[in-house]
């Protein structure tokens, strides 16, 4: 195993899209942790302290630009890197305004999604 085995953390009420992304990124060698449900990300975060977080923007009760603004807001997490995806066409914005590391539009650029997290965890 190599040394820059790295914790990413996926958030997306949409069990297609969680089993699809954790395929992709099993194969960068990386720990993938998934979760359909918003409100666990939180102890998730605590508990496993992952090196990037991936969160879906429409999410049933707790949004991902809420949780976003959760770990910006927190001092042990606030330079935590975090991909937002999601369909919206507003996305981007919301991403942006809610300080996201990155934004990914879905459907899916697979290579650019890779891409995106090689850079973020090189």
């Amino acid at each position: 195993m190599m040394s820059s085995n790295k914790k990413i953390l996926i958030c997306d009420d949409d069990e297609g899209i969680l089993d699809v992304l954790q395929l992709i990124l099993e194969e960068t060698g990386h720990t993938i942790i998934s979760e359909i449900n918003s409100l666990n990300v939180k102890s998730l975060i605590d508990r496993q302290s992952p090196d990037l977080v991936i969160i879906d923007l429409w999410m049933p009760v707790l949004s991902g630009d809420q949780i976003l603004q959760m770990i910006r807001n927190h001092p042990d997490y606030k330079n935590l890197p975090v991909i937002v995806i999601s369909a919206s066409r507003d996305g981007k914005e919301i991403a942006d305004h809610a300080q996201a590391t990155a934004f990914i539009a879905k459907p899916f650029d697979y290579d650019q999604l890779l891409e995106t997290v090689e850079k973020i965890l090189n």
